[in-house]
């Protein structure tokens, strides 16, 4: 069988075995990633994952700035949701100064993740109809619904991705009336932006065959592997750190853990348009029962947490992201580590993808939803 082959790409042959690279280039591996295969005919029989393309020292170059200053480099690790990657290392950093936050703030950290959540669904969902073969008009929808998200963005903090607007003790500025009034009209139609979405893909039986029973993760797999997020829920385990281990306000809000049982890519698909469902009816609640006050609370000038240590997790889009960290009593941190759940989502591709055919290779890797900005640290 012939098998195009770019100037770029390694081939070696051993007998009736052919190993190719699939990227770093490729454009359905979601970033500077590189799967190294082993095809017998167009069977994968082995699947070596090659990370490492975007690495930016971003835990070392954190240790060496000012806890305000490393708010930045959260917004650069899962890019598609900055709101969600803020959280985790303010409430980290929140524990380590015993900061307490205003609760309007808390309400606005749950509207803004919760609307990061739909969002980075979008770009899952659209993408992942893209990979799965000639459905390039699913993305044309969900990222028309994500500019919108973004445009709020841009009025509560001027940036549309790089935000740095969650930060320890509370928010970079209060969500103002117009704010809240945009937010409120996208939420009444978000249940109707959903059905459009389904209405393309759940039920179109050429997406249905590319995906269904395709990459199939058993239960007891994924927690040897600590899967997390829709993922993990779509082999039918319902664990969701809101739920779990409220933060926040969480605890407050009434909402279900969508599961699927079959644990493919159609499953990890449905359990994501779920969430997304879900996430309207946090945004609801959030926004009936937003108090008013301050979004800021007190933090000295000069921030010099007390030595020791603490660990802050949430649940992100892609799952349970986490900062670890180790105050000597200085402005920086000692040490700044980040639990990034695409990383270790990452683990478990080389038992979905081999003895499956090569085209189908680029459809697990797109349901798995990686950003290449938090698996390279």
């Amino acid at each position: 069988m012939e098998i195009p082959v770019s100037t770029q790409e390694e081939v070696v042959r051993e007998g009736d075995l052919l190993t190719i690279n699939m990227g770093p280039q490729h454009p359905s591996t979601h970033g500077v990633f590189r799967m190294v295969l082993t095809l017998d005919g167009e069977t994968v029989v082995g699947c070596r994952p090659v990370m490492g393309y975007l690495h930016r020292s971003v835990e070392k170059l954190a240790e060496e700035r000012t806890y305000l200053q490393d708010i930045i480099f959260t917004d650069r690790l899962d890019y598609l949701a900055p709101m969600t990657t803020n959280l985790p290392f303010a409430m980290a950093t929140e524990q380590l100064g015993g900061i307490e936050v205003p609760e309007r703030a808390e309400y606005i950290r749950v509207i803004m993740c919760e609307l990061q959540r739909f969002a980075s669904h979008c770009v899952a969902i659209g993408t992942f109809a893209s990979d799965a073969g000639a459905f390039f008009t699913p993305m044309m929808y969900t990222f028309r619904e994500r500019e919108r998200i973004l445009d709020v963005y841009e009025q509560a903090c001027g940036a549309r991705m790089t935000v740095s607007y969650i930060r320890y003790g509370g928010v970079a500025r209060d969500l103002t009336d117009e704010s809240v009034t945009t937010i409120r009209d996208f939420v009444a139609e978000m249940d109707r932006n959903i059905d459009e979405f389904e209405g393309m893909m759940t039920r179109n039986e050429i997406f249905r065959a590319r995906t269904v029973g395709m990459g199939v993760l058993a239960p007891d797999t994924a927690v040897a592997y600590s899967i997390t997020g829709p993922m993990l829920r779509a082999s039918g385990i319902p664990y969701d750190i809101r739920r779990a281990e409220p933060y926040s306000v969480y605890d407050r809000f009434q909402f279900d853990i969508p599961t699927r049982e079959g644990g493919d890519c159609y499953d990890r698909y449905m359990v994501r348009v779920g969430e997304m469902r879900q996430s309207k009816r946090i945004l609801e609640q959030a926004l009936k029962d937003l108090p008013d006050g301050p979004v800021v609370g007190k933090i000295p000038k000069v921030f010099r947490p007390a030595k020791g240590y603490s660990y802050a997790r949430t649940e992100s889009p892609k799952g349970e992201i986490g900062f670890y960290l180790v105050s000597e009593g200085r402005p920086e941190p000692y040490r700044f580590h980040i639990r990034a759940p695409s990383f270790i989502n990452l683990g478990v591709l080389s038992q979905l993808v081999v003895g499956n055919k090569v085209a189908d290779a680029v459809v697990i890797l797109g349901s798995i939803d990686i950003v290449m900005g938090e698996v390279d640290r």
